[in-house]
């Protein structure tokens, strides 16, 4: 498993398949983990429940978070991100169709690195992947990962 890991945390089917597709049509070739609600995704970077001794020294390059999830919203999955050490610093990309200002507002409040609405036209959302790849998975200076010893 390389360093270079997405988390798509998305429960929409059909988004997911847009989201993998856009990637790929974009050549990011990054493994991409996909978690469908928010337990799973916490249990992913945790290494719990079915990831139960995954090593969890090696976090993805970039975890893309919808709102609207099942079990735990994304909200909920940011501020316990936020609260924990290990994934203080894990660049988080909120990508959800809300265009709420109170979503908006609330994802930056608790430490969301970067607030995208996805477009409903595919060519839009295309680029839209486009500019997240190149910034988050190319441009972007991440911090040092410390390994736990």
């Amino acid at each position: 498993m390389s360093d270079n890991v997405i988390l798509l945390v998305e429960d929409n089917p059909d988004d997911e398949a847009l989201t993998l597709r856009a990637l790929k049509k974009n050549n990011i070739l990054n493994e991409v983990v996909v978690a469908r609600d928010g337990e799973e995704a916490l249990d992913y970077l945790f290494g719990t429940g079915k990831y139960e001794g995954r090593d969890t020294s090696i976090q993805p390059q970039v975890i893309l978070l919808d709102l609207q999830l099942p079990k735990l919203s994304g909200l909920e999955v940011l501020k316990r991100l936020r609260e924990d050490q290990r994934t203080v610093l894990q660049p988080v990309v909120i990508l959800t169709t809300s265009s709420e200002e109170t979503d908006i507002m609330d994802s930056y409040t608790h430490g969301a690195n970067s607030y995208i609405r996805k477009p409903v036209d595919f060519n839009q959302f295309i680029d839209a992947v486009k500019q997240l790849g190149l910034y988050w998975l190319v441009l972007n200076e991440a911090p040092v990962r410390r390994r736990e010893i």
